[in-house]
């Protein structure tokens, strides 16, 4: 597979608890947290506000597709805002994912911080928080088509074929073929 990989979910959710729960980086904690739970490019993870994470569910306009899109805030990502109720931001509902200096994340900032958080072997950039999400979804729905279906309309892909590539799984199943033999 080129590109970019997945972060397995549970050891991307540890370092991103570990990040808020030592003030590490708590900012950099909850943007892993909500990469892999709302499956976000992330230019459009990056627009996010507080205001919009405290709701149940909210509605973004993607950047890329310009298409609108309907998002649920689950549990994870409620628990790790609870870190943040005594911030200024959050009760302002300002940008979460904002350095020491109070400006929001570039995207080379947060590639950096991954490969910081994620060393090699993993082939990591901001893009595997998203495909840790379709990954998840995937393993989590019995690893089927209709998982499929519905992550390349998640995805905004043009078929589930394209979803399969993207997540890595067809690579993965040729593999497990010859080692089954």
């Amino acid at each position: 597979m080129t590109g970019s990989t997945y972060i397995e979910f549970d050891k991307a959710t540890s370092k991103a608890k570990k990040l808020i729960r030592t003030s590490e980086n708590p900012n950099f904690g909850l943007l892993i947290i909500c990469g892999i739970n709302l499956g976000l490019r992330i230019d459009d993870l990056l627009h996010l506000t507080f205001e919009q994470l405290k709701k149940d569910e909210f509605i973004i306009v993607e950047g890329k597709t310009k298409k609108q899109r309907t998002l649920q805030v689950n549990d994870n990502i409620k628990e790790a805002l609870r870190y943040f109720e005594e911030d200024l931001k959050y009760t302002k509902g300002g940008h979460p994912f904002t350095s020491q200096k109070g400006s929001v994340y570039s995207v080379q900032h947060v590639n950096r911080l991954i490969k910081k958080h994620f060393p090699k072997p993993m082939n990591v950039s901001s893009h595997s928080l998203r495909k840790s999400f379709g990954r998840r979804v995937w393993e989590n729905n019995g690893k089927t088509d209709g998982a499929l279906l519905y992550l390349s309309e998640i995805f905004s892909h043009s078929s589930p074929a394209i979803t399969r590539k993207y997540l890595g799984i067809r690579a993965e199943e040729i593999k497990d073929i010859y080692l089954n033999l």
